[in-house]
C-alpha cells in the first residue's frame, strides 16, 4: 500500500479522471487513457487546487475511510447516457456496502454485462466506487485493478452493517448489501490472483 501512486487529470473545475497504481508510469497511462480527446493537457509537478483536493478524497477512499465528494466536478459530459447513469448510480453506493452488476442493471436498465463494461472503464476510481459492484452470488467479479485489490479496498471498507438496504435511483430501490457479505462469501480469505 505504501508503494501507491495516485493521478488526477483536472483544471481548477472539473475532473476528468483519476487513476492509482502501482507505478507513476501505469498511473499516466491509465489516465491519458480517460482524458477527452478534445481538452488539452499537460503535466505538472505542483498541483492545482482541485488536483490537490482530489488527491485527498483518492487517499481516504483507498484507505477505506469515507470521503466527501460532489458527482457535480466530475466531467461526464462527454460520456454516453446510459455511462452517466450508471456512473451516477454507482457513486451513491456508500462506504460499507455493495451492490451486484445485475441490481444496477434492473434500476438503470441494459444487461449486467453492460454494467460490468462501464465498471470496466470507469474513468473515476475509486471515486465512484466500481470496487462496490459484485456478481449476484456476491463474489468479486472482475477489477481492472485485479480482484485482489478489490478485495483490498472492500476489506477496509467493513463497517459492521449487519442487514441490506435500499438505496433510490431515479425513484427506483437499488438493494445493497454489506460489504461483510461479500467477505464472509469469499470465507474472509483473500482470492488468489
Amino acid at each position: 500500500m505504501e508503494n501507491e501512486w495516485f493521478g488526477v487529470a483536472s483544471d481548477e473545475q472539473k475532473v476528468f479522471g483519476t487513476s492509482f497504481g502501482s507505478s507513476g508510469k501505469q498511473v499516466l497511462q491509465d489516465l491519458l487513457g480517460v482524458i477527452p480527446f478534445d481538452v488539452p493537457f499537460q503535466t505538472e509537478s505542483t498541483p492545482s487546487l482541485m488536483a490537490e483536493k482530489t488527491f485527498t478524497i483518492l487517499k481516504n477512499i483507498y484507505d477505506g475511510k469515507d470521503a466527501a465528494c460532489s458527482y457535480s466536478v466530475l466531467a461526464v459530459d462527454h460520456l454516453s447516457a446510459f455511462k452517466r447513469k450508471v456512473l451516477a448510480a454507482t457513486f451513491r453506493i456508500p462506504t460499507g456496502y455493495v451492490t451486484s452488476y445485475g441490481s444496477l442493471a434492473r434500476v438503470i436498465g441494459g444487461s449486467p454485462r453492460a454494467v460490468g463494461h462501464v465498471m470496466a472503464t470507469n474513468p473515476f476510481a475509486p471515486i465512484v466506487p466500481c470496487h462496490r459492484v459484485v456478481a449476484s452470488d456476491l463474489t468479486l467479479g472482475g477489477y481492472g485493478g485485479g480482484v485482489d485489490v478489490k478485495f483490498d479496498f472492500l476489506a477496509r471498507e467493513k463497517r459492521e452493517h449487519n442487514s441490506t438496504r435500499d438505496i433510490l435511483i431515479e425513484g427506483k430501490p437499488l438493494e445493497i448489501f454489506p460489504v461483510e457479505s461479500v467477505l464472509i462469501k469469499l470465507g474472509k480469505n483473500k482470492p488468489i490472483k
